[in-house]
């Protein structure tokens, strides 16, 4: 999605979250906006609510809607969700987003129960992802900055999958994503 604005932002989400999700019992819309709803819960701040409304945005840049962890490809959605999301709004936003992959990867390394907690999507596709952190990788993971905010959206991630859960509408993110524009 060449030049993208927080107008197409909220326009591919609306338009096309409305599709299937993976393997789960809720789309990809409802996931966002109830990954959004749980960040504005824990009083992290408007930037950290707003990647978490885009953090899977990856998935809807492309032009045609295709299920690679089905053909077995790892579709690198948090790089293109943060690589959307860099220009709009900067790092503070797109890096957690960026990280929220290897974070599933990491808690699964280190929190012995964690994996069991996982969706069954989440689960396919955590070998495509490249499965459990080795030592120096679980070291390298924690030596980047910011790190936890990668693992604080992983959880929502996780929590963000309940069928007819009552949230906000999408609308009511614009006015809190005007606020963190750079």
């Amino acid at each position: 999605m060449p030049n993208v604005t927080l107008e197409m932002l909220f326009d591919r989400l609306g338009t096309r979250g409305t599709g299937a999700y993976g393997l789960a019992d809720v789309n990809q819309l409802e996931h966002a906006l109830q990954s959004a709803a749980l960040a504005a819960a824990e009083k992290r701040g408007d930037g950290f609510t707003i990647a978490a409304l885009f953090h899977d945005v990856g998935h809807l840049v492309a032009d045609a809607d295709v299920d690679l962890a089905a053909q077995g490809i790892d579709d690198r959605h948090e790089e293109a969700s943060a690589d959307v999301l860099l220009p709009i709004f900067g790092p503070e936003i797109a890096e957690p987003v960026r990280l929220h992959v290897a974070s599933k990867r990491y808690l699964c390394t280190v929190e012995p129960d964690y994996y069991g907690k996982l969706s069954v999507d989440s689960v396919q596709s955590l070998e495509l992802q490249g499965g459990l952190m080795s030592e120096d990788e679980v070291r390298d993971f924690e030596a980047l900055p910011g790190f936890e905010h990668g693992v604080a959206l992983r959880r929502i991630d996780d929590a963000a999958k309940v069928p007819g859960l009552a949230v906000p509408p999408l609308e009511a993110y614009r006015p809190v994503a005007q606020r963190v524009l750079i």
